[in-house]
């Protein structure tokens, strides 16, 4: 049997929130079976728990946030690619501000954070989402357009194009692909960081985000250039980057998926109106589990078989 996973032991940091600029604590806690990854304000009275569900998401400006009865846990894409690359099913996430800390402005903190504090199998079917029929939702017109797919597929791959025009990211692949029956999300992703630009700073921070942002959690360019001293960790870190971000929001949906994933030029809020039109058509999905390890695809065959998942 394919098992859900939750950590072994309660493992904390502290760091600040990207766009809020404030210092927050994060808690990571094992949860029972079927409990999801639940996000808790502990800093309310009484704490709020905020479930990771696709329409829980609020706000994608820039992020994809949580809200509910106007509280708000903001920047949970990272965290939930993490929790997606090493299978982690079940899980509270403790937080003492409204953003989830930026840590480098990757993947790779929250992948050492559950490292450290172990993964555990329960004894019970983990849970897929099987797409069977495609799904795809797209907004603007013409060299404009932009827009996301879910196909079926028996595994999960995700490939992305990127177009921003500028010479910096340019200079880089503009496509990616990952496949996860051979390609490791420790390896091949989770180190990609987020990325802006110095003209767009001032107009972030008048809209409240982009407060936290430094060289040390972020590629940041002028007008020509990247202005991080140690450039980039992978050729095209900016597309990778895009689907270190699709893979956290698609786990949104609350199981891993079974499925190909196709964007070009997507972004949060696509991704959400993704999950939202495949839970609208529910003919277009299944829940699945499987009795054995050599039953199920093989990206997740090689998850369940190795200590740490996609490695």
């Amino acid at each position: 049997m394919l098992k859900q996973r939750t950590v072994k032991q309660l493992v904390k940091t502290i760091g600040v929130g990207l766009h809020s600029g404030t210092k927050v604590e994060l808690t990571l806690r094992p949860a029972a079976p079927d409990t999801g990854i639940v996000f808790r304000r502990v800093d309310q009275t009484p704490p709020v728990d905020l479930p990771a569900t696709a329409t829980g998401v609020g706000d994608t400006r820039m992020a994809s946030v949580l809200e509910k009865d106007g509280i708000r846990v903001s920047t949970v894409e990272h965290l939930m690619s993490a929790c997606a690359g090493l299978g982690i099913d079940n899980l509270y996430v403790d937080v003492t501000a409204e953003e989830i800390p930026i840590m480098d402005g990757s993947a790779s903190s929250f992948v050492f954070l559950l490292q450290q504090a172990g993964l555990q199998e329960q004894n019970v079917p983990k849970k897929f989402i099987r797409i069977k029929q495609a799904v795809e939702v797209s907004e603007g017109q013409g060299a404009q357009k932009k827009w996301a797919r879910l196909e079926p597929y028996n595994g999960f791959k995700l490939k992305f194009f990127i177009e921003f025009n500028h010479p910096a990211v340019d200079g880089t692949g503009q496509v990616a692909e990952v496949d996860f029956a051979t390609d490791s999300y420790v390896k091949e992703i989770a180190r990609a960081r987020t990325f802006g630009f110095m003209q767009d700073v001032e107009t972030l921070r008048g809209m409240g985000l982009a407060r936290g942002g430094s060289l040390e959690n972020a590629i940041v360019m002028d007008e020509y250039r990247i202005l991080n001293a140690d450039g980039l960790r992978y050729d095209n870190e900016f597309v990778r980057h895009k689907i270190l971000d699709a893979i956290g929001d698609l786990y949104l949906v609350g199981h891993p998926l079974l499925a190909s994933y196709v964007a070009h030029k997507s972004g949060h809020t696509l991704n959400n109106l993704l999950l939202r039109e495949l839970l609208a058509h529910p003919e277009a999905y299944e829940i699945v589990s499987f009795d054995s390890i050599e039953a199920a695809p093989r990206a997740y065959g090689r998850q369940a078989g190795t200590e740490w998942a996609f490695n």
